[in-house]
C-alpha cells in the first residue's frame, strides 16, 4: 500500500533569492542540424516535460542496462547520460520521480564516440585499434573454414551446372537465358576468367573437372565472400549496440554454421547472396548512427553505400528484394518519426525525404539497370537465350542474321512468328496431340529455337495453290492466309473447343495437311504498326522483325494469343496457345511478329532498320525473368528429393544432398548447425514472448529498463523480427518449388535475435560476471561442437556413409538412407 503524500512547505531561507521554475523546466534543445534521431526505437527525441520517471537503484530488482559495447565502442547509453531521481514502494512501482536531463542523448545503436586523435607511437596506434583484433582472428578463421579441402570434390557439384556454364557463356559472350538478374553470375565469369578459364567446359552435372578447368581457383574466389560473412557479422552487432559477449556470439555462429560453410565453397549464386545481404544489414545500422548528425559526409557516404548494396543484393536473385523491404519498414518509420518532430522545419523535412528517395530508390535502380546494361555490353554474341528476347534485340547479335533476311513478306515465305507479349516466345507444335479438348496436335509457344517453329504463308483452301512461278505476292493488312506447320504439313487451326488452360478461350491446334482442311485453318492478318514505317496507315507491305501483326481467326473472330499461361507436363511446360475471343486491341499478348524468314525470290534486308532501345529490352528480359520463374511449380506426378516447405527449415526437417551418395565421391549434405538454426528460430518465440511481458509489466508500472535501454531492445528486435519474417513469410505463398537453400539469408536474421536474446537477458542484466561468463562458455562450446560434429557435411563425407555414424539426429533427414 503506498504511503500518503504530503507537501510541506519550508519557506524560502532568508539569503537565497527566490527560485523560479526556469531554473528546474527550461532546456536548451540542440540544433536541428545536431539533433539525436532514434528510428526503430520507443524514445522520443523531443524533451519535454514526462510524467514520472524510474530511477533503477542498485538495491531493486529493475534491470539497469549499461555501456558494455566491444572495446571502448558499441553497447548501450551509460545511464549517466540521462537519469531521473525516483523512489518505489515494495512492489517496485513508480511512487515519485523528479526528471534530470544529462548532456547525452538517447540512442538503440552504438555510441557515437569522438574520433581518437592521430597515434604518435606504434604501442598508441595498437592500443586504439585492438577493438579489431578479434575481428581479424575470426576472419582468419574464416579462411581456413571456407578453404579447407575446397577442391576434394573433383566433380561438378549441384548448381554449378548451372552456374558455371553461365559464367562459360560470358567467357565466350554468347547470350543466354536465366531466372535470375545478371550480377552473380558475371562474377561467376570473372572469377573464371582471372583463374585463367577459357569457357569451353559445358559443367554437365556429376562430369569430372578437365585439368584444363581450373574449378579450384573460382571455387576459392566464390569461398572469399562466404569469408566476409564473418567480419560483417561481428561489426554489423557492435554498429546495434550489441555488448562485446554478443559480437563475440554473433561471430561464431556465422563461422560455425554448417550451411552457410557448405553454401560458400561451390560456384554458386548464394555465397554473393548472403554477402550484399549481410552488407545491406551493415550500411543500415552504420547509417542509423549517423543520425545525429543529418546531412553530414558520413551520413550520405552510409545512406549511398545502403542503396548501392540493396541495387547489387537484388542484381544476384530476386529474393534480395526482402532485405530491400527491411530497408523500406526501416525508412518509413524513420520519416514518419520526423514528421511528427515539430521543430523540424519543412525545408529539412522535404530533404530527408529526398534524400531517401535519392539514395534509396533511385540509386539502387540504377545499379540494377547497370547490370543489365553490362550484360547486354558483354553478351553480343548470339547463344542458346536469344528466343527470350525481340526479335529486333537478336538481329545486332553477332552471328545472327536476321538482319540478312528478306525484309518483306510474301505469299509462299518460310518464316517463325515471336510473340510479342513481355516473356513471349515462337509459335510452335509439335507431333504430340492433346489429352483434352479436341485431340489434335499440339500449338504452343516455345523459347528455344527449334525446327517446330517454322510456318508457311500460303493461300486459302478457296484460291489456287501456291506456285513458285507465279508473280510475288506481298502480305499486306487484311489479307486471309493459312499458315502450315512445315515439319508436319497440318494447318494452324482454331474450332469452338475450350482451350486446356484458358478455359474462356478457344482451343487452338494443328489440323489437317497440304490437301486436308476446312474454313477454321483461315486467319485475317491485321497490322498493329510498324517502328519503321509508322501507324497502321502507312503500312505499306508487312516487314519482318518491325511490323507488329494480330491474327483474327475468320470464322469465330477470335485473335491468336499466347498469355504466359503453362502448360502441365504433358505438353512439356511450354506456354498454351489460345484463340482469345475479346477484342482488346492494347493485348500485347495477341501482337506477333514475323522473326526468321526465308524467301529465296526476295532480297536481303537492311541492318539500318533494326534498332532495340534498351529500356524495351531492359523491360522485356526481367517479365521473362518472371514468366519463367512462376513456372518454376512442383510437379504433381514427379517426386523431387530435394525439394522442401518452408515449414521444414526453421527446425531442420529436411536437409539436401548436394552430389551423389556413392561410396567412392565426396559427399556434401546441405544442413546447418542445430544449436544455431534451432535456437535462432526458438529465439524468435522468446522475442516475441518476452516484448509482451514487457507490455503487460509496463501497463502495470513497473520498470524494467530505462529509456536507453527500452529503445535498444525495440530497435535490435525490430531489425531482427522484421528481417526473418520478411525473408521467411513469403515463400509461404510462393508458388515455385523450394529448397532449404532458400532460408540461408533468413537464417543471418535468426541469428541477430538469437545474440539480442542472450545479450539482453544474460551479458548485459544484473547478473555476476561469473554467471555471463559460463553462460558464454556453455553456447560457445555448444556451437563449436555441434560445427565440429557435423564438419564433414562441408568438408566432405568419405568413404561409405554408414561409417560416419552420429549424423541422424532427426529420422527425416535422409543421409543414410538411399
Amino acid at each position: 500500500m503506498r504511503p500518503p503524500q504530503v507537501e510541506i512547505d519550508f519557506g524560502t531561507p532568508p539569503s537565497t533569492p527566490p527560485r523560479t521554475s526556469s531554473d528546474f523546466e527550461e532546456i536548451s534543445y540542440p540544433s536541428q542540424h545536431t539533433q539525436p534521431h532514434t528510428s526503430w526505437s520507443a524514445t522520443n527525441t523531443k524533451h519535454e516535460e514526462p510524467l514520472p520517471l524510474y530511477y533503477m537503484s542498485e538495491d531493486t530488482s529493475a534491470r539497469r542496462r549499461v555501456a558494455r559495447g566491444p572495446g571502448s565502442s558499441g553497447g548501450f547509453m551509460s545511464g549517466d547520460e540521462h537519469e531521473t531521481d525516483m523512489r518505489y514502494d515494495d512492489e517496485g512501482k513508480d511512487v515519485y520521480s523528479k526528471p534530470r536531463h544529462g548532456t547525452g542523448r538517447v540512442t538503440s545503436g552504438r555510441i557515437h564516440q569522438p574520433y581518437s586523435p592521430p597515434p604518435t607511437s606504434i604501442t598508441e596506434f595498437i592500443q586504439q585499434n585492438l577493438e579489431h583484433l578479434p575481428p581479424a582472428i575470426y576472419t582468419l578463421l574464416s579462411c581456413w573454414t571456407r578453404f579447407h579441402r575446397i577442391g576434394l570434390a573433383n566433380t561438378v557439384v549441384w548448381d554449378e551446372a548451372h552456374f558455371g556454364k553461365f559464367g562459360s557463356h560470358y567467357l565466350k559472350r554468347e547470350f543466354y537465358f536465366d531466372v535470375h538478374p545478371p550480377l552473380g553470375k558475371m562474377l561467376v565469369g570473372f572469377a573464371g576468367l582471372m583463374a585463367g578459364y577459357n569457357g569451353g567446359f559445358e559443367f554437365k552435372s556429376g562430369e569430372v573437372y578437365p585439368d584444363h578447368v581450373p574449378y579450384v581457383a573460382m571455387r576459392v574466389m566464390m569461398a572469399t565472400f562466404g569469408v566476409a560473412l564473418v567480419p560483417l557479422g561481428w561489426y554489423t552487432a557492435v554498429e546495434l549496440g550489441m555488448s562485446s559477449w554478443a559480437c563475440h556470439l554473433v561471430a561464431l555462429m556465422v563461422l560455425c554454421d554448417v550451411a552457410w560453410l557448405c553454401i560458400s565453397r561451390f560456384i554458386l549464386l548464394d555465397s554473393m547472396l548472403l554477402f550484399f545481404t549481410f552488407t545491406t544489414v551493415f550500411f543500415l545500422s552504420k547509417f542509423h548512427n549517423q543520425q545525429y548528425q543529418s546531412f553530414s559526409f558520413d551520413w550520405w557516404t552510409w545512406l549511398s553505400l545502403t542503396g548501392i548494396s540493396i541495387g547489387c543484393v537484388t542484381s544476384v536473385k530476386w529474393v534480395g528484394l526482402f532485405v530491400t523491404a527491411v530497408v523500406g519498414l526501416y525508412t518509413i518509420e524513420d520519416l514518419w518519426d520526423k514528421f511528427g518532430d515539430l521543430r523540424m522545419s519543412t525545408r529539412n523535412q522535404i530533404r530527408h525525404w529526398a534524400a531517401r528517395v535519392l539514395c534509396l530508390i533511385i540509386l539502387p535502380i540504377l545499379v540494377y539497370m547497370a547490370a543489365f546494361k553490362l550484360h547486354f555490353i558483354i553478351l553480343n554474341h548470339s547463344g542458346p537465350g536469344d528466343a527470350q528476347m525481340s526479335s529486333l534485340f537478336q538481329a545486332h547479335l553477332v552471328g545472327n542474321d536476321f538482319h540478312k533476311n528478306p525484309l518483306e513478306i510474301a505469299i509462299g515465305s518460310k518464316v517463325t512468328l515471336k510473340n510479342m507479349g513481355w516473356g513471349g516466345g515462337l509459335l510452335h507444335s509439335h507431333i504430340q496431340t492433346y489429352p483434352v479438348g479436341s485431340s489434335q496436335q499440339q500449338v504452343t509457344c516455345y523459347h528455344y529455337k527449334d525446327d517446330n517453329n517454322h510456318w508457311a504463308i500460303l493461300p486459302t483452301w478457296g484460291e489456287p495453290e501456291y506456285n513458285p512461278n507465279d508473280p510475288l505476292k506481298y502480305l499486306v493488312d487484311g489479307n486471309v492466309i493459312r499458315l502450315q506447320h512445315v515439319p508436319t504439313t497440318r494447318n494452324l487451326h482454331s474450332h469452338p473447343v475450350a482451350a486446356p488452360i484458358t478455359k474462356l478461350n478457344n482451343e487452338v491446334s494443328c489440323y489437317g495437311n497440304s490437301t486436308i482442311g476446312d474454313l477454321h485453318d483461315h486467319w485475317v492478318v491485321e497490322v498493329v504498326d510498324d517502328i519503321k514505317q509508322g501507324s497502321r496507315e502507312h503500312v505499306e507491305r508487312i516487314h519482318s522483325l518491325t511490323t507488329r501483326l494480330r491474327f483474327r481467326h475468320q470464322a469465330l473472330g477470335c485473335y491468336l494469343s499466347a498469355a504466359n499461361a503453362v502448360l502441365p507436363q504433358w505438353g512439356f511446360k511450354q506456354i498454351e496457345v489460345s484463340c482469345v475471343k475479346e477484342n482488346d486491341s492494347n493485348s500485347i499478348h495477341t501482337y506477333w511478329n514475323v522473326e526468321s524468314h526465308w524467301n529465296d525470290r526476295l532480297p536481303p534486308g537492311d541492318v539500318k532498320f533494326y534498332r532495340s532501345p534498351f529500356l524495351r529490352d531492359f523491360w522485356h528480359l526481367n517479365v521473362a525473368m518472371m514468366t519463367s520463374n512462376n513456372a518454376l511449380i512442383p510437379d504433381p506426378d514427379k517426386e523431387d528429393i530435394l525439394a522442401s516447405n518452408p515449414t521444414d527449415w526453421p527446425w531442420m526437417r529436411l536437409g539436401l544432398r548436394m552430389c551423389g551418395w556413392g561410396d567412392n565421391q565426396p559427399k556434401y549434405y546441405l544442413l546447418g548447425t542445430p544449436i544455431i538454426w534451432w535456437g535462432g528460430a526458438a529465439s524468435m518465440i522468446a522475442s516475441v514472448l518476452l516484448f509482451g511481458i514487457y507490455l503487460f509489466r509496463q501497463q502495470r508500472k513497473y520498470v524494467d529498463m530505462d529509456a536507453n535501454g527500452w529503445g535498444h531492445f525495440l530497435y535490435v528486435g525490430k531489425m531482427a523480427f522484421y528481417g526473418w519474417f520478411l525473408h521467411y513469410a513469403p515463400f509461404f505463398i510462393m508458388g515455385r518449388v523450394t529448397y532449404v537453400h532458400h532460408y540461408l539469408p533468413t537464417l543471418y536474421f535468426s541469428v541477430l535475435m538469437f545474440a539480442h536474446i542472450l545479450d539482453h537477458c544474460v551479458f548485459s542484466a544484473r547478473w555476476k560476471d561469473s554467471t555471463k561468463r559460463v553462460a558464454f562458455g556453455v553456447v560457445t562450446f555448444l556451437i563449436v561442437a555441434n560445427f565440429w560434429w557435423f564438419r564433414g557435411m562441408a568438408w566432405g563425407i568419405e568413404g561409405p556413409i554408414n561409417d560416419h555414424w552420429g549424423l541422424l539426429w532427426r529420422e527425416t533427414w535422409n543421409i543414410y538412407n538411399a
